[in-house]
């Protein structure tokens, strides 16, 4: 699979930049996939206007790989085919992503897998390449992008234990058939490292940055990165997110990235109240992802937001120990009141049944 296979409508809007939330996994009491709520998400993500959906990611869980549990093909597969079908009678397309871990062997598989499933492009997740060399990682993520356009993925050390360089971002830029770059390190130095990086490699129009950083969403969307170059003065932005905080609360999200392109296109001053959102932003986040705990109840946060809107039956996890922080739920409740110009509720309810019962 090569990026010049995506269909045209579908690359040009992830050039143009859009939302793509990162699925979260619903499960039954059984522990199997309630597939009720899977699809109503997807038909949520695809009527709120994302221009892709992510799933196989952390916000999927990762104990999906696990071999005593072993969901991780049956999960990407019926993703898929959900998307398909409420696409094709929606008249529309959006960008399908895989998340791609592990070591070369397992990723390689893992894309070839993906590929095969009609997916146009994987997250690659290099957590597991966090004693290794940045030779030993580039070639890695040459044998992965041989077999389907990959995004690059910056994930927090916080959850992946490693950083990853400008020297490696640079190299990484130069690898046939890159899509885009994910950045999601949670750090402003990193951030910058990253699209520097992509500016001295002459690639700010071939590789499309997207958000990640979940402490800086609006920010990093409305910044103009510029860098001297050996070809001068060049300037890179961030064109859209793709968020495991964007898998809930979808609607208000889209609108929010549409407000943001039409303030970048205009020229105009960026407004002040723009700057205030972002604090908001941030803020529902922190909760929702469970900062104050090392993010220790970050996806069962998700699935509490999405079990208030009806989308979810429950908020369970695979790995049991993954469970609400103390004192979360309150935090959850204060950010809902706090900030009821961020939530869709009233387009989920308006919607919610007839996704379900499809």
């Amino acid at each position: 699979m090569k990026i010049n296979e995506i269909p045209q409508d579908i690359l040009n809007n992830f050039r143009k930049g859009c939302v793509i939330p990162a699925h979260p996994l619903s499960l039954k009491e059984d522990m199997s996939i309630d597939e009720q709520d899977m699809r109503a998400l997807a038909n949520y993500y695809i009527d709120a206007g994302v221009g892709g959906i992510a799933i196989g990611v952390h916000t999927t869980q990762f104990e999906i790989r696990d071999e005593k549990i072993d969901m991780l093909e049956d999960v990407l597969r019926f993703t898929s085919q959900s998307i398909d079908d409420i696409c094709a009678k929606k008249g529309k397309g959006i960008l399908k992503v895989s998340g791609i871990c592990g070591l070369t062997e397992q990723a390689v598989a893992e894309a070839k897998l993906a590929a095969s499933l009609g997916f146009h492009a994987s997250l690659l997740n290099m957590s597991a390449f966090k004693d290794k060399t940045n030779d030993e990682k580039i070639a890695h993520c040459e044998a992965v992008a041989a077999e389907i356009p990959v995004i690059g993925f910056f994930l927090q050390s916080a959850i992946s234990g490693m950083s990853l360089d400008y020297d490696f971002w640079k190299r990484f830029a130069q690898i046939d058939n890159v899509l885009g770059i994910k950045m999601a390190p949670f750090n402003r130095y990193q951030t910058i490292d990253v699209v520097r990086a992509i500016c001295d490699a002459g690639k700010e129009n071939d590789i499309t940055l997207y958000t990640g950083n979940d402490d800086n969403i609006i920010m990093d969307l409305l910044s103009p990165y510029r860098f001297k170059t050996a070809r001068g003065v060049v300037e890179a932005r961030v064109k859209g997110g793709l968020l495991g905080h964007w898998c809930v609360w979808t609607k208000k999200a889209v609108e929010l990235l549409d407000e943001i392109h039409s303030i970048v296109d205009s020229g105009k001053d960026i407004p002040v109240e723009m700057l205030s959102r972002n604090i908001e932003v941030t803020d529902s986040n922190a909760v929702f992802f469970d900062a104050a705990n090392n993010f220790h109840g970050c996806i069962p946060g998700i699935h509490e937001v999405l079990r208030r809107q009806g989308l979810m039956k429950s908020i369970r996890c695979l790995n049991p120990q993954e469970t609400l922080s103390p004192g979360q739920l309150e935090e959850i409740d204060r950010v809902y009141k706090a900030y009821p110009h961020l939530h869709d509720d009233e387009f989920v309810q308006s919607h919610k049944q007839d996704w379900l019962s499809k």
